[in-house]
């Protein structure tokens, strides 16, 4: 396995490799890079394909967009990521992978969890016959006074 640049701490490939080992994942250099800017400081993040592309260039990364996006699928595959759909089309990768609702401000298109605790459903429609439920994603979004 080739090292990903130097501008990416130690402790940052580290916990970037270990993700990545949890989820039985290769470690390519390129996944490496890619986990370590996502998880190498222990933070959750919200991200999307461009915005981890312009990160990993700025980190001194040589990885294509396409390969941003077959990355960040392949860590959705493995449990690693969840992904979030804004408008049918904006999709957004979470580290955190647990049931939580996000804010979504229209204006600047972020994306951030919501409280957990706050939220409440008090019930769901019935799935049609043949189908069930796997999944309810709550996507609050926001405007500007």
């Amino acid at each position: 396995m080739t090292k990903p640049s130097d501008t990416l701490s130690e402790k940052a490939v580290e916990r970037g490799s270990n993700w990545l080992s949890r989820a039985g994942l290769r470690p390519t250099r390129q996944r490496v890079s890619l986990a370590s800017l996502l998880v190498g400081d222990g933070e959750d993040r919200h991200v999307t394909a461009e915005s981890l592309f312009e990160a990993s260039r700025s980190a001194g990364e040589k990885v294509s967009l396409a390969t941003v996006y077959n990355t960040l699928r392949a860590f959705c595959d493995a449990g690693l990521m969840q992904e979030i759909t804004v408008d049918g089309s904006k999709s957004y990768f979470d580290t955190r992978i647990d049931d939580h609702p996000h804010f979504y401000w229209d204006d600047t298109a972020e994306l951030f969890d919501a409280p957990a605790d706050e939220l409440e459903i008090v019930r769901l429609p019935k799935a049609p016959g043949g189908a069930r439920i796997s999944k309810v994603d709550v996507v609050i979004r926001l405007s500007r006074d």
